[in-house]
Order: structure tokens, then C-alpha cells, then sequence
């Protein structure tokens, strides 16, 4: 393999995954806290929990579309740069994969559709139960992805048969524990992107002063009273992670040399020559910053969770209002050197100790993968830039401009440009 394209495949990788990890962090966490808020407008019949829902629920719906799209760019490189892993490993990771997609793209779709063209429409406890299965199936869309990252962290229920691997035990597969381990770690991470988000999207409000003072007080502590507890449960879903870490990594995190050197020869005997410690930098640096993002993170909850239960605080305190703002990126930081530590830790193995990245990678030209992964990152870099667009202007706009479950007699007010 091409030193050059072998780099190239592994950039294209972090590029894709990456910025559709980042959608689908805030997707799921903003599909619970809307199905919620839906609940207490159903059960209630309070307006401002209706209009809470239809405001949130329009910047969940912008992120979801935006997110599938680069899904099915993830999609198509991974066809395109990863054959080699496919080829070796289709049979045991290929139906996950495809239970994925298809959970994903196909039901999760199908039913946020009947739920944004169903209001008003369809009665409202079957209108509630549409948002439940649209937060079901992203779950499980989390879960399947999961299932086929855990094999390659922690490969188990396979066999080797010539050059590929072949299923034998699917519930070992599917109960793998650095798959379940991980997935209420994602989900206690969305949980907590979609908090923060949605505090600091309120906070922006309150403190412009803007005439929806009783759904933005309502919000901001919805996405505070629901950040805290997640990032609980993200702690302790890592904290176990860590207890599952790959040798060589743990190794490598915890900075000892004597372990890694131990390891390494160990390798070097079993699997032949090569270098088989991961790059120091990536995998500590993801680890550290993952760590201080998250205790930041803890230092900025726990005191907004006691303000928040004061009312005229909530409404007032400006300062407190422009940190939470701040904090806004915080959780995707961490959500993103996580998944650095945990990717880069498992290096040179894209399954580890069964299947080398350098084998697994598509046997194209490095003028080919360099043309590609031109063509993804500005792909990339416009979805982005045109989702945190979408996202601001209707977030800015606020409750009085959403179009999501508008009645026909309701008439569209002016609303300022952005």
C-alpha cells in the first residue's frame, strides 16, 4: 500500500465520520427533549410546551436533514476507500451496516415525515407516538453503528475462513460489550450536546430581551435539568470504557513505556514486524482534551442547575446567560476527542489484532483518493456551514417565525433578517 494513500484513506475516514458524528450527536439528544416536551404539551395542554414543541422541533427537523446527507456521503466513501475491510469482514459487520442504513434512512424517515406533515392532521396521541418512534429508531440507528464499531474494537463471535472472517455467534456480536458500553456513552453524550444547546439558545434569548420570556425560561432549564444528569451517565459509560481499553492503548494513555514496549514485542512476535504503537499525540491529546471538556462541562452544570431553579435569576442573570452561549461547543468538543482517543488508540489495526488499515483500504491510486477527498471535505465543509446557518437564522428568528405544525389560518409574522 501507498504510504501516501494509506494517510489519505485515514484522513478522508476522520473527515466523514467526524462531521456526521457531529449531526448525529445533536439529532439524538434534540429528538428525546422534543418527543418530551411534546408529551407535556399532549397530556397538559399547555401552550407554551406546544409552542416549545414546534420551535425546538423545526431546529431538530434542519439537523436531520442536513445530517442525512452527509450519512450518505460516509456512506459512499466508505464503499469507496474501505473494500479491503468489507472484502475480510462483510460477513460479520455487513448486517449491522446495513441494519443501520436502513433504520436510519428508511423507518426513521418515514416516520418524522407522517410526524412534520401529520400536525393537525392526525390525532394528537397518535401524533405523540410518531415523535416516540422517530427517537426509537435513532436509538437503534446509534446502536447498530455501535454494534460494528465494537467489532472493531473488540472483535468476538468469528471465525477465520481463508481470507475473510465468518459469523458464528451473532449474540456475542450484538451483546459485545464495548458496543453496548459505548452506545449509552453516545447517548449520554447527545443528551448532553442537545442540553447545552438548548440552554444556550435560550440564554441568547433572555438576554436579548426577546417577548418569549416563559418558553425560553421553560427551555433553558429543560436543556439544563437534562444536560447534568447525562453527563452522569457519559461519565460512567466512559469510566467503564476505560476498563475495556485495548491493552496497547491503555498503555499508551497511561504513559507507560515499559508496557508499550512489552506490548509491541509481543506484536512484533505474533503478527511479524511492524510498528504497533499508536500515535502518542492523537491518542493522549484526544484523552486529555475529552477529559477537560467534559470537566468543564461538570464545573459549568452544576451551579446553573441550582440557578436555574430561580426564577428571576433565570430571566436576568446576563452574565450566566452569555457563558452558557460559550458553552455551546463545549460538548462537541468532547464528543469529538473522544472519538479521536478511541480511534487512534486502536492504530495500526482497523480490527484489532485481526485486520491492519493498511490492508483494509481500496486498492486506488493516491491521485484518486487525493481527488476524492478534495471533492468530500468541501462537500463537507458547505453542509456544515449551511446546517449552522439554517440552525442560527431560525434560531434568532424564534418561536413566532417557525413553520413546523402552522396552522393554515395562522399567518406568518415579519420577522427581522439575520
Amino acid at each position: 500500500m501507498d504510504p501516501d494513500t494509506l494517510e489519505l484513506a485515514r484522513l478522508q475516514f476522520a473527515l466523514t465520520a467526524g462531521g456526521h458524528f457531529l449531526f448525529v450527536a445533536l439529532t439524538i439528544g434534540l429528538a428525546t427533549l422534543v418527543a418530551c416536551v411534546q408529551t407535556a404539551a399532549t397530556l397538559t395542554g399547555n401552550p407554551v410546551h406546544e409552542r416549545m414543541t414546534r420551535f425546538w422541533g423545526q431546529l431538530y427537523v434542519i439537523n436531520y436533514a442536513v445530517g442525512i446527507v452527509t450519512g450518505l456521503v460516509m456512506e459512499f466513501q466508505f464503499g469507496l476507500a474501505w473494500s479491503g475491510l468489507m472484502h475480510a469482514a462483510g460477513n460479520v459487520i455487513g448486517a449491522s451496516l446495513a441494519m443501520e442504513a436502513l433504520v436510519a434512512f428508511v423507518v426513521e424517515a418515514t416516520f418524522l415525515g407522517l410526524w412534520i406533515f401529520g400536525w393537525g392532521r392526525l390525532n394528537r396521541w397518535v401524533h405523540l407516538g410518531l415523535i416516540w418512534v422517530v427517537v426509537l429508531t435513532a436509538y437503534a440507528s446509534a446502536y447498530w453503528i455501535l454494534v460494528s464499531n465494537g467489532f472493531l474494537q473488540h472483535p468476538v463471535g468469528f471465525e477465520r475462513s481463508g481470507g475473510q472472517l465468518r459469523l458464528t455467534d451473532a449474540w456475542a456480536v450484538l451483546t459485545n460489550p464495548t458496543a453496548t458500553t459505548a452506545f449509552w456513552h453516545v447517548l449520554g453524550g447527545s443528551l448532553v450536546t442537545a442540553g447545552v444547546f438548548v440552554a444556550g439558545v435560550s440564554a441568547l434569548h433572555l438576554f436579548r430581551r426577546t417577548p418569549e420570556v416563559k418558553l425560553f425560561t421553560a427551555s433553558l432549564r429543560l436543556g439544563v435539568l437534562t444536560a447534568l444528569p447525562a453527563l452522569f451517565v457519559t461519565v460512567v459509560a466512559g469510566g467503564i470504557q476505560f476498563s475495556q481499553l485495548q491493552p496497547m492503548k491503555a498503555a499508551v494513555f497511561g504513559q507507560d513505556d515499559a508496557e508499550v514496549a512489552a506490548l509491541q514485542a509481543a506484536q512484533t512476535a505474533r503478527f511479524g514486524p511492524g510498528d504497533y504503537v499508536p500515535p502518542d499525540a492523537w491518542t493522549r491529546g484526544g484523552a486529555i482534551v475529552m477529559l477537560l471538556a467534559f470537566a468543564l462541562l461538570l464545573y459549568l452544570l452544576l451551579p446553573s442547575a441550582l440557578l436555574a431553579l430561580i426564577t428571576p435569576v433565570v430571566r436576568r442573570f446576563r452574565l450566566w446567560h452569555l457563558v452558557l452561549v460559550a458553552a455551546v461547543p463545549l460538548p462537541y468538543v468532547a464528543m469529538l476527542a473522544g472519538w479521536v482517543f478511541r480511534e487512534m488508540g486502536r492504530q495500526p489495526w482497523v480490527i484489532d489484532g485481526v485486520l491492519r488499515v493498511e490492508d483494509a483500504v481500496s486498492d486506488v491510486s493516491a491521485a484518486a483518493m487525493r481527488t476524492s477527498l478534495l471533492v468530500f471535505t468541501v462537500l463537507f465543509g458547505l453542509l456544515l456551514v449551511v446546517n449552522w446557518w439554517l440552525l442560527l437564522r431560525q434560531a434568532l428568528r424564534g418561536p413566532g417565525a417557525v413553520a413546523l405544525g402552522r396552522m393554515p389560518e395562522e399567518t406568518r409574522p415579519l420577522s427581522p433578517t439575520f
